[in-house]
């Protein structure tokens, strides 16, 4: 079954809907240029609003050491995604498990990528725009990414409603990501396309398993 996380939640009525309509994990923006980016009192309330076995993501954006081992010290966050330059040294170095967030383009060996980032819990595969590091909307080719990446395949980028079930038919990823597309505004979600996502995740699930 394909696992469903739901990104840059900012308001506990939006961190319950999503676990309601059967999220297997929200994600907390921990980078201060993006308009879904968390407080450490906002994230502590978020995550303390959940029900057991959701899992709750913490995403940076090329920290420094010490801002990441701060959020950890206020947060109880299960994995970590790095969405920037980290190299893999810096991401391991945090006994946490984690996720690298690459943007795909053409040009990008994604192989590569995942030999370099072996420690990594898996690849989170997102679209490429240029100066922005994430929740842009756009998808990219999904023709890029091979048949066998040795780590499990996170899809994310311009995924909605209208077309996430033709992307796990084609992709086949382990787990889907959606921020901007379950969204009424930057940040503010909506329960009603939170639920339509999920829906349509399990639907593809349930035609392809038989």
């Amino acid at each position: 079954m394909t696992r469903v996380k739901i990104c840059g939640i900012t308001r506990v009525e939006d961190a319950r809907s999503a676990a309601h309509s059967g999220a297997d994990a929200i994600g907390l923006v921990f980078y201060d240029k993006s308009p879904r980016h968390v407080s450490f009192a906002q994230a502590k309330q978020l995550a303390a609003a959940l029900p057991p076995f959701v899992t709750v993501v913490g995403l940076f954006v090329n920290p420094a050491e010490a801002q990441v081992r701060e959020v950890l010290s206020h947060v109880p966050l299960d994995l970590l995604q790095f969405h920037g330059d980290e190299t893999p040294e810096f991401c391991a170095q945090f006994d946490q498990p984690y996720l690298k967030a690459i943007r795909v383009k053409a040009g990008v060996d994604l192989l590569q990528c995942a030999a370099r980032f072996h420690s990594a819990q898996g690849l989170l595969l997102d679209a490429h725009v240029e100066g922005i590091a994430g929740g842009t909307g756009a998808t990219f080719d999904w023709t890029l990414i091979p048949q066998k990446l040795p780590l499990p395949v996170i899809l994310s980028g311009g995924l909605g409603p209208e077309n996430v079930a033709a992307a796990i038919k084609q992709v086949r990823p382990y787990a889907v990501d959606v921020s901007s597309g379950v969204e009424a505004t930057k940040g503010i979600k909506d329960a009603a396309k939170i639920a339509a996502f999920i829906n349509e995740v399990k639907s593809i699930d349930l035609q392809l398993s038989r």
